[in-house]
């Protein structure tokens, strides 16, 4: 989706013109994908512009930067008000919010402890990931080719920028096949998530999703989803998912900050159940925008109010 720009960008602690936002050709990011991100929405509402899980995505980013040696030069409280400012400068009702911590112009080399780190939030509108009417119809996906990291490559449970190129591929090779996201195996075969979300599935009136340690990232909205059945009493499973799974299962849904809750209509061409959003899959996207719209009270504290 075509990012619009908006007034502003907080960079290195000051709020500058979005089109001034620049680094060097030569940054050590550029080359080596040394960054740590996050993906986080705010939502508008009759109780104001309200940020969704804020606080879990800061703890992550820092976790992300801890793991890459990447040490951060603000505080957390320092980006977390970083992220409300900006989203209240640019005047969002809702939006899509990009805090981004990596290194910059110092030494080339892929040794990066002599390159400065910079760290920036960007917010700007964003509609659905996966296309307008994916929540209620559901879209197609296939299995990748390629597979997710194994343990000891790259670090799979930091959101780190270089670890993007292998959801770049999927997802390229997705679409070239008429897909409009692709579905990622771990080296042994299993099940680990789509290019950039956290996969569920529904089988006798179980979910099951895989658990951290198969190389997926520990998702945010995968841990609201996972609030949101233990609140409900429905059964969960946190185990290695076979890839045979993908063609039996009465109903797949993706979550992720971006995708929200987006069921899946068909995995290689073979249809999910009755190949659109099933029930419950329904529930939890309801429970899930009640909360998020401010239709309900927000009894779990997800959202966080941009005063």
């Amino acid at each position: 989706m075509k990012v619009v720009p908006s007034p502003y960008i907080w960079f290195n602690g000051e709020l500058i013109p979005w089109d001034e936002a620049r680094v060097h050709v030569l940054s050590h990011v550029i080359h080596y994908g040394t960054g740590v991100f996050e993906g986080i929405r705010a939502y508008g509402s009759e109780q104001g512009t309200r940020v969704l899980g804020l606080d879990a995505h800061m703890r992550r980013l820092f976790r992300s930067a801890s793991l890459l040696s990447l040490p951060m030069p603000f505080e957390f409280e320092r980006l977390r008000s970083a992220v409300l400012e900006t989203v209240r400068a640019n005047e969002h009702e809702a939006c899509y919010i990009r805090p981004f911590a990596f290194r910059g112009y110092g030494e080339l080399g892929v040794d990066p402890s002599a390159s400065p780190v910079d760290v920036v939030v960007a917010t700007f509108p964003w509609g659905a990931l996966l296309g307008e009417g994916s929540q209620q119809d559901g879209v197609a996906t296939g299995v990748a080719s390629w597979r997710r990291m194994a343990p000891d490559t790259h670090p799979s449970m930091a959101k780190a920028s270089g670890n993007y190129i292998n959801s770049a591929l999927v997802v390229m090779e997705a679409k070239r096949h008429g897909y409009a996201e692709g579905i990622v195996l771990d080296v042994d075969g299993y099940v680990c998530e789509g290019s950039g979300e956290n996969v569920f599935f529904v089988r006798d009136e179980t979910l099951w999703t895989p658990p951290v340690g198969a190389s997926i990232l520990e998702g945010v909205t995968r841990g609201f989803v996972l609030q949101l059945a233990a609140e409900a009493g429905l059964p969960v499973r946190e185990q290695r998912i076979p890839r045979e799974m993908l063609y039996t299962s009465d109903e797949i849904f993706f979550s992720g900050t971006a995708a929200e809750i987006t069921p899946v209509s068909s995995v290689d061409g073979q249809v999910v159940g009755a190949g659109s959003r099933g029930p419950m899959t329904t529930r939890l996207q309801e429970a899930f925008f009640e909360i998020v719209q401010g239709r309900t009270d927000d009894r779990f504290g997800w959202l966080t109010p941009v005063e």
